[in-house]
């Protein structure tokens, strides 16, 4: 029975779906397959139950074979041809001193192409480096200019948590982050701190986003000023580890509640004192009314409010 499998043709590769066709498959095993550059090894990194759902069904081909040991000697050798290709290239990109930096090559199995990747401030013209390179290997020649994230996950490096950075452990495909999650997270927005080895900012910002949106969905808006059972309080900050909402009350004071406690204030009825207090303007307002009109608009008199 045909399976679906998850290949990557490299460590930091992104992972394509192909049909394991009449061939036994597991994962870690090293497949051949044809693709629109030729034939290409891949290893098998997940076989799901089913491809994803964004992925039309003719568009998972079957897989050409499974690799022999010839095969596996084959790559092994395009890993050394890689390696001095990739010297080679150095020294011509020094020779004719162009403003770009090499960072990988990559040699298909069939040889039929190299690819060269390199990073640049700007446009280069590298048509010269492309001659030599053409008449060193006697083969197609791609120089694939590539940005400073894909430079980290090819390279690896090691992140501020002490780990190695997720673009080369695990992800695939790099989100848009945004000051604005940094902002949300309340982190300090120096550069150095939220910033990752790229210099871009941090992936990670992006992965906990969605923890901090569902918090701001529970609690009010920062700088808002609310009524509550406690009076008029004005929202200071919140903190999402101790899921709690400081707020500022009318006396000057500061205060950190519970959601369960921001829910029973904001929700509640008004307290004794600002029942109290709202009598008493009920109170004044009637005695407004029922003074005569005539030019003193002061208040009666206590024995004359009495009266009426």
């Amino acid at each position: 029975m045909s399976q679906i499998l998850g290949l990557k043709f490299r460590d930091y590769g992104q992972i394509y779906y192909f049909s394991s066709g009449p061939y036994v498959v597991k994962p870690g095993d090293h497949v051949l397959v044809k693709t629109d550059q030729g034939l290409g090894m891949a290893q098998v990194a997940d076989i799901p139950g089913a491809p994803p759902q964004e992925l039309p069904p003719e568009d998972i081909k079957p897989i050409y074979r499974l690799a022999n040991e010839e095969d596996l000697e084959a790559a092994r050798e395009n890993e050394a041809l890689a390696r001095e290709a990739h010297r080679y290239c150095r020294e011509c990109i020094r020779h004719r001193e162009l403003d770009m930096k090499l960072v990988d090559v990559e040699v298909f199995h069939d040889r039929g192409k190299i690819v060269f990747y390199f990073t640049a401030p700007g446009r280069i013209d590298f048509r010269e480096l492309v001659k030599d390179l053409v008449k060193n290997y006697h083969t197609r020649i791609e120089l694939r200019q590539i940005g400073v994230r894909h430079e980290t996950q090819m390279l690896g490096a090691i992140g501020n948590c002490g780990q190695i950075c997720c673009c080369r452990r695990f992800m695939r495909k790099f989100a848009p982050v945004t000051i604005k999650m940094a902002k949300e997270q309340n982190l300090f927005l120096n550069p150095t701190k939220i910033s990752g080895m790229c210099g871009r900012l941090l992936c990670c910002l992006n992965f906990e986003q969605g923890n901090y949106d569902a918090f701001q969905r529970k609690c009010p808006k920062i700088g808002k000023r609310l009524d509550t059972s406690l009076g008029a309080v004005k929202i200071l900050r919140t903190n999402l580890f101790r899921e709690t909402v400081s707020v500022l009350t009318e006396n000057g004071e500061e205060k950190e509640l519970t959601l369960a406690e921001w829910q029973e204030i904001s929700s509640g009825a008004p307290s004794a004192s600002t029942a109290e207090a709202g009598s008493g303007q009920r109170a004044m307002a009637e005695d407004y009314l029922a003074f005569p009109a005539t030019g003193d608009m002061s208040p009666p008199a206590p024995e004359q409010a009495a009266k009426n």
